[in-house]
């Protein structure tokens, strides 16, 4: 905390100055709850949140990624992501990487250096992956210099040479923490290294996945990496595992979605703008899901003619890609299904995960399908992906009617679950089955438009693109990234506008097809 020096002081009063004198008004200006100093668990404890429950967020802000995939609707108003219109993206998340280093300095002992290096490291890779995937090239290697280094205009390295960064700084995360000590400042995992060399060789098997266009490429050498991880690092063991947040009834610290005191003020709830989609109620129809009972709650119009809350029709999506006019209709008239009452209710409704085991094994499901690995077959880790995430759901969910609506999910249900659908057909059909999977998982869970980015890499789950409704240009056609952020025009527009050729043709558009998505 910065404190107030005497020449400050003199130019307030010189009554105060007479009163006491600079010691004492510092004493009496201090937050007793606030740290004086800074340490590398305060700084690791204000990043580890940064790449969690800031991105995670809550009310509208919250529902926002789950629009864009597709999830639901939102009806206050006709919302852009929802009719696929992307506008600027940004860098913001890069500027908490500024104190990856501080953090690594303040360490006391080479075992907690270690381990701070090792989780500088990952937290760098986790941010620029999130940044690269929006946008394309982005500045990497002569970022965040601005103090060190003078570098206020960084140069844009290729998204290639940004993911080749990004694959090394995840070795160096999991070896720097395979020689480290448990540490302070950690809200997720409690400081244990093991818990995190697990999430980081994970995360890189999802890095790695989204770059299977370039197996070819020598460099990457994206199945060898693949195959080295999985068979000789560890990776996340369950459900306990995840990169999740988990809630209570503290204020500013409740499930983002819930209505409940201490102090959620959740107007958003109170005024039923959300509509569960026909892209996730239909699948779960179809496949006899019982997590349709845990995600929704059924139509009040199906009720009143008679079905009951545990009938498979008392359940209606809405398409989010009608127009906005037609969607309104929808929710006047009440005839669809919305979110559960537990998100509502409960101030710690289950822990919102930003990575998880259940994606790590659809991930193994579809590197097996690849042919990247042969450690289990496809079958086992998707059988082991929808039996984690069932167990996750019904774990996280109080035994209530009102929550599952008489169909429960228990280990007979999962079973037969398992049993009646297995991985069928071609290989484009399993993958779309994997992918499918992965979606239902993913409900009001993962990393900010994680489900997006699968759709865009896989085509699965399909979207309707709908040309009337449709609010990217041309409406033939849905977006495949954000353009640049606006602040890099104004201040380091001689790099972006090199970025942007060497891309997408001298245009920053929506429509460009990024090096990522290019066979």
């Amino acid at each position: 905390m910065k404190t107030i020096s005497c020449k400050n002081i003199l130019m307030l009063t010189s009554a105060m100055i007479l009163a006491g004198g600079c010691s004492k008004f510092d004493s009496i200006n201090t937050n007793p709850n606030k740290p004086a100093t800074v340490s590398s668990a305060n700084l690791a404890t204000n990043m580890i949140l940064g790449v969690t429950r800031s991105e995670i967020s809550s009310t509208k802000s919250f529902m926002q990624p789950f629009l864009l995939g597709k999830y639901l609707t939102w009806g206050e108003g006709q919302e852009y992501l929802q009719y696929n219109r992307l506008e600027r993206g940004t860098y913001s998340r890069l500027s908490l990487l500024r104190n990856v280093q501080p953090m690594i300095n303040f360490a006391t002992d080479e075992g907690q250096r270690n381990a701070y290096t090792g989780l500088g490291y990952f937290i760098r890779a986790w941010q620029f992956f999130m940044t690269t995937m929006q946008v394309g090239d982005i500045p990497y290697s002569a970022s965040i210099k601005g103090e060190t280094e003078n570098i206020v205009q960084p140069k844009y390295d290729t998204q290639k040479q940004v993911f080749l960064g990004i694959l090394q700084e995840l070795d160096q995360a999991d070896a720097f923490l395979a020689k480290g000590a448990d540490f302070g400042g950690d809200p997720i995992y409690n400081g244990k290294v093991d818990n995190w060399r697990r999430l980081v060789n994970s995360f890189e098997l999802h890095v790695l996945m989204n770059l299977y266009r370039k197996t070819s490429d020598a460099d990457l050498k994206v199945v060898e990496r693949f195959r080295n991880i999985v068979a000789n690092r560890p990776l996340m063991r369950d459900y306990s595992d995840n990169f999740a947040v988990t809630y209570n009834n503290i204020a500013g610290q409740n499930y983002p979605w819930s209505d409940v005191p201490a102090g959620s003020g959740n107007s958003f709830v109170k005024s039923n703008y959300t509509m569960l989609s026909t892209t996730l109620i239909n699948p779960l129809k179809t496949l006899q899901d019982r997590r349709l009972f845990y995600y929704a709650k059924p139509s009040p119009v199906r009720l009143a003619a008679g079905k009951l809350p545990s009938d498979w029709e008392a359940y209606v999506g809405a398409e989010p890609s009608l127009p906005f006019p037609d969607l309104q209709t929808i929710r006047v008239d009440k005839d669809y299904a919305d979110i559960n009452n537990r998100y509502v209710n409960l101030v710690n409704a289950e822990p919102v995960s930003v990575f998880s085991y259940q994606e790590l094994q659809f991930i193994l499901a579809e590197a097996a399908l690849r042919g990247w690995i042969n450690t289990a077959p496809a079958q086992t880790y998707f059988a082991a992906g929808i039996t984690s995430a069932m167990k996750f759901t019904a774990a996280f969910t109080p035994d209530a009617a009102d929550y599952h609506h008489n169909m429960k999910i228990d280990d007979p249900y999962i079973q037969s679950y398992v049993t009646a659908n297995t991985l069928t057909g071609s290989t484009e059909n399993q993958l779309s089955q994997i992918i499918m999977q992965k979606y239902l998982a993913g409900f009001l869970q993962g990393s900010k438009y994680v489900a997006w980015y699968e759709q865009r890499r896989t085509g699965y789950p399909a979207f309707v693109l709908n040309s009337g409704s449709n609010l990217n240009v041309p409406g033939t056609k849905f977006p495949v990234r954000w353009m640049y952020p606006g602040d890099e025009l104004s201040y380091n527009n001689e790099n972006l506008v090199e970025a942007i050729k060497r891309q997408y043709s001298a245009s920053d558009d929506v429509n460009g097809i990024m090096w990522l998505l290019k066979d």
